[in-house]
């Protein structure tokens, strides 16, 4: 039987440079998507699926996710005292409780392979998930992503799981995409090859990798080894590579919608989108979005 996935990592310590002047004292992460920041919504996808520990990778200037995920008893006094006992809940349910985090920085910028052999000492030995918070995943049926492919490791009884999705042939230069192989069930495959940003005419097909993996711990002594690739930095991807030849890859096709927040036009779509699906506000909101279209 393969071991349980409980421990997560999320690489927190990019610097936003997308996202200037808005990111210069606000972490990327902790923009919002409606009224919660971009890393929680990553949180909660990872709670749902059963993760019990969260290992993020910071980086200078980015305390402010730790002290996201702690208790602030100034602010819980305040709100009980005021009555707003709904608020409260809703804060409490979202702190993660005492010994669930941890934090380790990753000091240089040298890429996401590094700043999964960061957290190398905290994960151990066991297969862990890995969550780009760049990457919001809003699935059709309510079930996550991280779940699908909880469900997919369980069914495979381990091996290492990466999550794809469609994207246009031209646009496949733009992203990691896998090759398929067998079909195992419904939506997960053998992965027959791995390509970085290859070109539409050489693709093995257009399917993505979307910023959620499940992986074996070997890879962290592939990561400790591994020579800088492409932009000078370690890439994960060169070491899945090596990992694929000694160990199961599967791809998990999600059935959903993906947004790339680390992008403006991502970000925006992320925020209507969602805004859309909440009964609280889509009421409301959905008026005043067709106005505005309707004037533009």
């Amino acid at each position: 039987m393969a071991k349980k996935i409980r421990k997560a990592i999320l690489p927190v310590a990019g610097l936003g440079t997308r996202f200037l002047p808005a990111t210069k004292a606000v972490p990327k992460e902790m923009l919002t998507v409606v009224d919660r920041p971009v890393v929680q919504h990553v949180v909660d996808e990872a709670r749902a699926a059963g993760i019990e520990h969260f290992v993020f990778v910071t980086g200078r200037n980015k305390g402010v996710i730790e002290d996201h995920f702690d208790r602030q008893y100034e602010l819980e006094a305040t709100l009980s005292e005021r009555g707003k006992h709904q608020l409260l809940d809703t804060l409490r349910e979202e702190t993660l409780g005492p010994g669930k985090t941890s934090f380790t920085r990753q000091q240089l910028p040298l890429g996401l392979g590094h700043a999964v052999w960061c957290a190398r000492d905290l994960i151990g030995n066991e297969p862990f998930a890995l969550l780009l918070p760049d990457m919001l995943h809003k699935p059709r049926n309510g079930r996550g992503c991280l779940a699908q492919m909880v469900e997919a490791y369980d069914h495979t009884n381990g091996g290492n799981h990466i999550a794809v999705y469609e994207v246009p042939p031209e646009q496949t230069d733009q992203y990691g995409i896998v090759g398929l192989g067998d079909e195992v069930t419904e939506g997960v495959h053998k992965i027959g090859r791995m390509v970085e940003k290859p070109k539409k005419e050489v693709a093995p097909s257009n399917l993505a990798i979307s910023g959620r993996y499940i992986l074996q711990p070997e890879i962290f002594d592939l990561l400790a080894t591994q020579e800088r690739g492409a932009g000078g930095e370690i890439q994960l991807t060169d070491s899945m590579l090596k990992l694929a030849k000694k160990q199961d890859f599967y791809s998990v096709t999600f059935d959903g919608a993906i947004y790339d927040c680390g992008s403006k036009l991502g970000f925006l779509t992320a925020n209507v989108a969602y805004a859309l699906a909440r009964p609280d506000i889509a009421e409301t909101f959905l008026p005043e979005l067709q106005a505005l279209l309707a004037r533009s």
